[in-house]
């Protein structure tokens, strides 16, 4: 019943923003909204997009974090990663994960 706005119900609505902000104001007002609206509508863009290139982040992971798939690759080449620092594990993981190519 609230959702179903006739004409009359909308020249009413109108009417009352007229007397209530005048004329002058209404176009204001109208203008604001639309770039309120548009800011809107770019930060959700933003935000949905930054959150889809993670899901695909994600995704090409095997859905593990990055931390995770260090770790991963930390005890495929036999290394204890627990409380060793993540630049330092990297690079002990990448250096030996270059030998083994080397060896092959």
């Amino acid at each position: 019943m609230f959702g179903s706005f006739g004409g009359v119900e909308v020249l009413i609505i109108i009417g009352v923003f007229f007397l209530l902000f005048g004329a002058k104001r209404l176009p204001e007002l109208a203008n604001a909204l639309g770039k309120s609206k548009g800011e809107f509508q770019r930060g959700l863009n933003e935000a949905t997009s930054t959150k889809l290139a993670e899901t695909v982040a994600d995704l090409e992971a095997g859905g593990m974090t990055a931390s995770h798939s260090l770790g991963e690759r930390a005890k495929a080449v036999g290394i204890d990663p627990v409380g060793m620092d993540v630049e330092e594990l990297e690079k002990k993981v990448s250096a030996l994960e270059n030998l083994e190519k080397s060896e092959e």
